[in-house]
């Protein structure tokens, strides 16, 4: 009983202070109330654990590179993560994919769905606009961990 008491204010006090659920909180709920913890937009909040029955989700490919409207249609590169699979192809600040693979590339947003639709691991064609042109480059989409 005075386990539970002296966990309940410890816990209390820490979410008054901001400290949000943690292992106290699963000492105030008991430990079958929760049975995992989910990150989500940077807040750690209390979910049911994935069932064992539930299939992993499909892993998703990334480029490495970060992109913004640019003035006509593409996506502008504003950075390249290094290492990433963007920086191997060889795509650099200021380029403007163009399309990737044979889908073509309106915007950022169009872009970031493209990729999305990628199988890790694949190679695809992008096509790039330069200061001196049109480019061709190949990059091997991956996964980000």
């Amino acid at each position: 009983m005075a386990t539970a008491v002296l966990g309940a204010l410890t816990g209390a006090v820490l979410v008054l202070s901001g400290a949000g659920l943690g292992a106290v909180g699963a000492t105030i709920a008991g430990a079958g109330g929760l049975t995992g913890l989910k990150r989500q937009a940077g807040v750690e909040s209390a979910v049911p654990a994935a069932s064992p029955r539930s299939a992993p989700s499909a892993p998703v490919a990334r480029l490495g590179v970060e992109v913004a409207d640019g003035e006509g249609p593409g996506a502008l590169v504003v950075g390249v993560h290094v290492p990433g699979p963007g920086a191997s192809a060889g795509l650099a600040r200021g380029d403007v994919l163009l399309a990737f693979g044979a889908t073509r590339v309106d915007s950022a947003a169009g872009l970031a769905r493209a990729v999305a639709r990628a199988r890790p691991g694949e190679e695809v064609t992008l096509t790039v606009h330069r200061r001196g042109g049109h480019q061709r480059l190949t990059a091997v989409p991956g996964v980000v961990t």
